[in-house]
């Protein structure tokens, strides 16, 4: 699967109380139950306006149907070409 990046536009969702995030994590997980075995929410990082969550997928157009299925938007996708971490200095 290839992992990917997806930038999602939601105005003051850094500001949004616990239970409001539970409530989106319980629908995303539903709707990825639905879609089967080719997608696979990583992790999410929120922030004041925009969640910037990492997917592992088969294609963008799963990506796609989860952001419609789930009502969150997949403002961009960006397929990750190469991950860096600090041991990447020692090539």
């Amino acid at each position: 699967m290839q992992k990917y990046v997806i930038e999602r536009d939601i105005p003051g969702i850094g500001s949004q109380p616990a239970e409001h995030y539970c409530s989106g994590v319980q629908r995303s997980n539903a709707t990825l139950d639905a879609l089967g075995t080719h997608i696979q929410w990583v992790e999410s990082y929120v922030t004041a306006d925009k969640l910037f969550c990492v997917y592992l997928a088969d294609d963008e157009d799963l990506i796609r149907a989860h952001a419609q299925q789930s009502g969150f938007p997949a403002t961009r996708i960006h397929p990750v070409k190469t991950i860096l971490d600090p041991t990447s200095a020692s090539v």
